[in-house]
């Protein structure tokens, strides 16, 4: 077998191997909805479905009736107040209604044949949703894993840590109604898109990535700060004989982006009477961001306390961003084509990247060898990735809500899951042995404490509106294993058990 074929060969045995784990994973998807931000998504769909119209009473109304919207003030939020053009409140966006709609027709057709109602909230409709997001969730991981195999990374061991060490885990199977996994394979098609067009910044691509950052912005609106990585990434490219071709690709993907952004622009006006979000959620920012190191660093509620595998992926992209260029003297070069180079073997051939030697000063310190890596992998881009996580992190520590209390964890950040997965990626590629096996080590125990708080949440353990890190951590090690063969019995033949109501410990 050539050197050529065998990344192609790994990367299809590995996307084999994925596949098979998901679809035994399947059973293990909640069919339900119960939550008022899983309602609003939900009704998006089931109204646009059925009704034609973006009227949401009668979806709130019997959510309400049926003893399902439980929460503290569904009531008087979603059906008292009422929006400036006279609508009933909806905080979510059209993008999952989008992404869901196909799962939803099989859904239709299921209900019609096996004699169900057909009123669109049946069990086929609920559960077409549930398994439309876990799927998603699947797609995000293996896309993930594409963006980090066209950079030269050898990525599905750090796939599998993320997808069962963060809380995409959670949103995929316990809690799929929620938007993050859609949000998650939203941001992850934008990357992939991003990595593919950004070699050339053709018209045609640079199209394509407009399109993909309206998906991603529907889907969930803090998202769009993502489009700030391409845009400095583009910005940087603005200069010599292609600077026109440059430009023209910007402005492309830009109008790309406003005619992809039509279905959401309307619902807003539609149901806001005007442009943008609810003005009861544009009150609850503030945009100095106070909260920002506290939704990171919060014993609490900090996004490094419920996820601690994130710091180290974020770390592995931090080295990627000071490994040195080769030649000149700021690293930021821009990625050659594939007519142009010699190419790296497996996907990163189609995105012309080369093969060159790197690692030195700090790479040095946290231990990357030198190894062959593709040169799209500038200092640049991992510069560029590591400002859209921070711009996440400004959004998060923005909100009044930061904590997200009575959420499993910090579950704005599901976004980042392929950044994740490049940066994981970084350190099990570019470690020597002995360094690697203390990451995996780490890395094992982070994806652990994942699956102890997720049971713990499960289960009423813990506190629901907060960490309690030593208290977690002695269920995690001590209660947990005690009760885990329990535990898993109810979860897959009596999960109605863990939705009865528990108090708080």
């Amino acid at each position: 077998m050539s050197s050529a074929t065998q990344p192609r060969s790994r990367v299809r045995r590995d996307s084999i191997l994925l596949g098979l784990v998901f679809l035994i994973s399947l059973p293990a998807v909640t069919t339900r909805v119960y939550s008022s931000d899983e309602i609003q998504y939900f009704a998006y769909l089931r109204s646009l479905w059925f009704d034609r119209d973006l009227s949401f009473e009668n979806e709130y109304q019997y959510f309400y009736d049926h003893g399902i919207a439980q929460s503290q003030g569904f009531h008087e939020t979603f059906l008292e107040r009422r929006t400036e053009a006279g609508r009933r409140v909806n905080f979510g966006t059209i993008g999952c209604a989008m992404l869901w709609s196909p799962f939803y027709a099989i859904g239709d057709l299921a209900a019609r044949a096996g004699g169900a109602p057909t009123d669109g909230f049946s069990r086929p409709y609920i559960a077409a949703v549930a398994y439309g997001s876990a799927i998603y969730g699947f797609l995000a991981i293996v896309v993930s894993v594409a963006c980090a195999e066209a950079l030269g990374l050898r990525a599905t061991g750090a796939a599998l840590a993320i997808w069962l060490g963060t809380p995409i885990l959670f949103y995929m199977y316990v809690a799929p109604p929620f938007s993050h996994a859609c949000s998650a394979f939203a941001v992850a098609l934008f990357v992939w898109t991003w990595l593919r067009v950004r070699g050339s910044w053709s018209v045609g691509g640079a199209i394509a990535l407009g399109a993909a950052g309206a998906l991603m912005a529907m889907v969930r609106e803090q998202d769009v700060f993502f489009l700030a990585g391409p845009a400095v990434d583009l910005v940087w490219e603005l200069r010599g004989p292609r600077v026109w071709q440059r430009l023209a690709a910007a402005i492309s993907g830009t109008a790309a982006f406003a005619v992809a952004f039509l279905p959401q622009a309307i619902s807003y006006l539609r149901l806001n009477g005007h442009l943008g979000p609810s003005r009861l959620v544009t009150r609850k920012m503030s945009w100095h961001a106070p909260h920002a190191l506290q939704v990171l660093f919060s014993p609490e509620h900090g996004f490094f306390v419920w996820t601690p595998l994130a710091l180290i992926a974020i770390a592995g992209l931090i080295g990627l961003a000071v490994l040195p260029p080769k030649g000149g003297s700021d690293g930021f070069r821009s990625v050659p084509g594939p007519e142009s180079v010699p190419v790296a073997s497996g996907l990163s051939r189609k995105f012309g990247f080369e093969s060159v030697p790197v690692a030195s000063g700090f790479s040095r310190k946290l231990g990357f060898q030198s190894v062959p890596v593709a040169s799209g992998f500038s200092r640049k881009l991992a510069v560029c990735m590591l400002l859209m996580i921070a711009l996440q992190v400004y959004v998060g520590g923005s909100v009044e809500s930061w904590t997200v209390a009575g959420a499993f964890g910090q579950r704005r950040f599901v976004a980042l899951t392929s950044l994740l997965i490049i940066g994981l990626a970084a350190w099990f590629t570019r470690l020597p042995g002995p360094r690697k096996s203390i990451v995996a080590l780490a890395a094992a125990l982070a994806v652990y404490w994942n699956l102890a708080l997720i049971a713990e949440f499960a289960t009423g353990l813990m506190d629901r509106q907060r960490l309690e890190p030593v208290k977690n951590a002695y269920d995690a090690f001590v209660t947990l294993p005690r009760q885990a063969p329990s535990l898993a019995y109810r979860y897959l033949f009596d999960r109605g058990s863990f939705y009865q109501k528990t108090p708080a410990p």
